[in-house]
């Protein structure tokens, strides 16, 4: 959370629903329950002057909502949270789907995909639910007490089946498809005002004014982007990278942090194997140390651990094994270079040239703490490269509706 001085002299309260620590199904009482505990310990003189609400959090992720619910700050006639890391669309699934008018193919853990699987698979599990949103639009929609979710078009473009030029989903497409259209929230622009709070809640005083829900990416840029010369590149679970344009574009790969959280778990399991206890983080710990004590490798990681949207049935791959690059060293080296280079096949450093980009702004938890991806970063892109910069997603939610006022 953060909170953000206007120039009115009131605060901008910032949120971001964090979730992709957690798992691919989650139960939006818990979610609920760790706001609430960090509302709680906020301070109550600065709640008082918060003249406004930003909210973010993932995008593409799916719940439903009865139309009872959607009214009270306590998550009951609520389904589970399928989030981005869902798996269970398949490539042969997703392909039956009708073709969307969008810039974005549907991938598995988009809103609309989810939503066709379960038309598929479990049709009655829908007839129960009035509303479908993102969790940050649930927890707008409940501050405000509306009779039906509203999503920005940072989110509804992350579902899928979304125009972004006339900020419109494709109804009649999803309409001749049999999908139940009734369930779509209501899109409003990004940055507009959703409604107002209903009553008080942890000191912020009733009719504050609540903005629509934005997509946590998006806020983590804002936060940090000052110049037009600079990019981002987000390293965490997944991975990122972005610039600004005319028409925005983004890379984002389903790999990132993730591939090496799986490589150390991967070790710990063979480890406990042999009956050894070692935590996680000395084993990533050990890794950087192994990989900076080797300088280079010729070890080549595809490191498409879990496919791409683009191309869903990609899978990893180790090439150019012989016995003098198997130490940890530089199997470690190799998988960090993987990744970098992935991005790069994803948002090549000419791309970034052509568009004026002079500088690249890391960030993430991965990114940070790793730094022999750092130097791979360095390696790859032709440009400066400045860490440690507050990259920040509730920090930059209150900045939009800061600047809004």
């Amino acid at each position: 959370m953060a909170a953000s001085l206007s120039c009115s002299a009131g605060f901008v309260l910032g949120m971001d629903l964090g979730t992709t620590s957690v798992k691919d199904k989650q139960d939006p009482a818990l979610i609920i329950a760790a706001l609430d505990q960090c509302m709680d310990a906020l301070p109550k003189d600065k709640m008082k002057k918060v003249k406004c609400i930003g909210v973010c959090g993932q995008m593409h992720g799916c719940e439903w909502l009865s139309e009872d619910e959607i009214i009270r700050f306590i998550p009951k006639d609520v389904s589970q949270l399928i989030t981005w890391q869902d798996g269970r669309c398949s490539a042969d699934f997703l392909s039956s789907l009708p073709k969307p008018d969008s810039h974005l193919s549907v991938a598995t853990g988009f809103g609309c995909a989810t939503i066709f699987w379960y038309m598929k698979h479990r049709p009655e599990f829908l007839s129960g639910f009035s509303d479908a949103g993102t969790i940050q639009d649930y927890v707008v929609s409940m501050l405000c007490s509306l009779d039906k979710c509203v999503m920005t078009g940072q989110n509804a473009a992350s579902w899928g089946y979304f125009n972004t030029t006339s900020n419109k989903w494709n109804t009649q497409i999803l309409k001749d498809a049999g999908f139940p259209v009734q369930l779509l929230p209501v899109v409003v622009e990004s940055g507009a005002v959703a409604g107002h709070t209903s009553s008080e809640w942890y000191g912020i005083p009733a009719h504050t004014a609540v903005g629509a829900a934005l997509g946590d990416f998006q806020c983590s840029v804002y936060s940090c982007m000052t110049d037009k010369g600079d990019a981002v590149l987000n390293m965490s679970t997944s991975a990122q990278l972005t610039f600004g344009m005319p028409a925005e574009f983004m890379a984002a790969s389903l790999n990132g942090g993730n591939v090496m959280a799986t490589f150390v778990r991967m070790l710990d399991s063979w480890m406990k194997e042999f009956g050894l206890e070692v935590n996680e983080s000395t084993i990533y710990s050990q890794l950087i140390q192994s990989a900076l004590a080797q300088p280079n490798t010729d070890l080549t990681v595809t490191t498409v651990l879990l496919g791409e949207r683009h191309d869903p049935t990609s899978s990893a791959s180790v090439s150019q094994i012989s016995p003098s690059n198997l130490s940890l060293g530089h199997v470690t080296w190799a998988v960090c270079r993987g990744i970098v280079e992935n991005m790069a096949t994803m948002m090549p450093p000419r791309s970034l040239q052509a568009a004026g980009v002079r500088c690249i702004i890391g960030s993430g938890s991965a990114l940070s703490c790793n730094t022999v991806l750092q130097q791979e970063v360095e390696r790859v892109f032709p440009f400066p490269v400045v860490y440690g910069k507050d990259v920040d997603s509730a920090v930059g939610v209150a900045m939009v509706f800061n600047d809004q006022t």
